[in-house]
């Protein structure tokens, strides 16, 4: 069994790495796990850490409390220093880049080398759907719905549902949902694949979920990052541009190694000895230590 050290210091989440497994939970049931700046620090500090690491092979993200997330805090708006400065072009224009900043903390989910799986209970609204649309397996629970909750409020949905949702769901149902703001159950979500699986207590999610991250980290790390890379190529590119690179993609990280201890370990029924992937920096951070 293998833990990590040296975990960032977070206030409204928890995360924890055990055998190449990441879980970072919101834990502020009490506020409903609303996101304002804390939210946005914890999340960006996790997934630096998450990035940095070789040897995390998935993460899973759940919350506390009866609601996965009821997005933004709207007390965020009421604060001089936090709301959008309308009254002028310039400030207008510096909401752009305020924007910019927050849409790419969730991309970064989207990005990370690993596969992401979230656990949803209650409400996911907002802000939370847009994060949700980041990661590449959705669990719910029963009581479980998705809201764009953004267009009850005023305002356009701008944290990324918008643009990705079209990538996951027919664009009839993504208009009605993203124009009337109503919630959208679970089971209905199953139907139309935005979830992988419903279970009628959060025990039994996130059980699933972990599951779901123990057999992802059984698998070869860089065979698992290829196949997130080659997926998400595909999904805004033509057929014949997606094979071309997934030749390229193949040639780069091709193994006869992994190959063969992947089909000896399902023969002798043991775990497959995999190599973690190579701990990330950013160039900027070479030749300080």
């Amino acid at each position: 069994m293998s833990t990590s050290t040296h975990l960032p210091i977070l206030s409204v989440m928890q995360l924890q790495v055990q055998d190449h497994i990441a879980h970072l939970q919101l834990s502020q049931p009490e506020s409903l796990n609303t996101m304002h700046p804390a939210f946005w620090r914890d999340l960006d500090m996790a997934l630096t850490h998450i990035t940095t690491q070789g040897d995390v092979r998935a993460l899973v993200i759940s919350s506390s409390g009866r609601h996965f997330s009821a997005g933004m805090a709207l007390d965020t708006f009421a604060n001089p220093n936090l709301a959008p400065q309308d009254k002028t072009p310039e400030g207008r224009a510096a909401l752009s880049e305020f924007l910019w900043d927050m849409q790419q903390v969730f991309t970064r989910i989207e990005q990370l080398r690993i596969p992401v799986i979230t656990a949803i209970q209650g409400g996911c609204i907002g802000g939370a759907l847009d994060m949700v649309c980041c990661a590449c397996i959705r669990y719910a629970t029963q009581d479980a719905f998705f809201c764009v909750q953004e267009i009850n409020i005023g305002m356009v949905a701008d944290l990324g549902s918008l643009q990705r949702l079209p990538k996951l769901l027919p664009m009839g149902l993504v208009k009605e949902l993203a124009y009337t703001g109503r919630r959208w159950p679970a089971q209905a979500a199953l139907a139309y694949g935005f979830i992988n699986g419903v279970f009628d207590t959060q025990e039994a999610m996130l059980a699933a979920a972990m599951q779901c991250a123990q057999d992802i980290a059984a698998k070869p790390p860089i065979a698992i990052w290829g196949s997130k890379q080659a997926l998400d190529f595909a999904r805004d590119h033509s057929v014949q541009d997606s094979l071309r690179q997934m030749g390229w993609l193949q040639a780069g990280i091709w193994s006869n190694h992994h190959v063969m201890e992947s089909v000896q370990a399902t023969q002798q029924k043991r775990a497959g000895d995999f190599p973690g992937l190579t701990p990330q920096r950013t160039f900027a951070q070479m030749g300080l230590d």
